[in-house]
C-alpha cells in the first residue's frame, strides 16, 4: 500500500465516489447539496466578516467624518451585493467584465478610504 503515490490514491478515491454517485443515480441530490453548501458557505463567510467588523472595525470607522463612513459603508456594500450577483449567474462575457469592474471598484474605494483615514 506504500509503494501507491498519494496522487494515484486520491484519484482512485475520487473515481469510486464518481461511480457511486452514477451507480445510485444521485446526480440530483449532489446538485442539491452543493447549491445548499454554496450558500451555506456565503452566509458563513458574511458572519466572520461581521463578526471582524464588530470586534475590530466599528470603533474606528465610528470615529471617522460621516462622508467618509457613507462612502466606506456603501462601498462595502456594493461589493457584497456584486459577491451575491456572482453567486447567482454565470460570468460569461459582458456579466464577467461588470463584475470585475464593480468588484474592483468598491474595492478600491473602500481601500482608498480607509488609508486616507488610517495614515498619520
Amino acid at each position: 500500500m506504500n509503494r501507491i503515490p498519494p496522487i494515484v490514491r486520491g484519484l482512485g478515491v475520487i473515481a469510486l465516489i464518481a461511480i457511486v454517485i452514477v451507480v445510485l443515480q444521485a446526480q440530483t441530490a449532489l446538485a442539491t447539496a452543493s447549491t445548499i453548501l454554496q450558500f451555506v458557505f456565503l452566509i458563513a463567510m458574511a458572519v466572520v466578516a461581521y463578526m471582524v467588523w464588530r470586534d475590530f472595525g466599528r470603533r474606528e470607522i465610528s470615529t471617522w467624518p460621516d462622508r467618509q463612513q457613507r462612502v466606506f459603508y456603501c462601498a462595502i456594500a456594493l461589493f457584497v451585493a456584486d459577491i451575491g450577483w456572482f453567486s447567482l449567474v454565470s460570468l460569461r462575457g459582458l456579466n464577467a467584465l461588470v463584475f470585475l469592474l464593480v468588484a474592483v471598484g468598491s474595492v478600491t474605494v473602500a481601500v482608498r478610504t480607509w488609508r486616507d483615514r488610517t495614515r498619520y
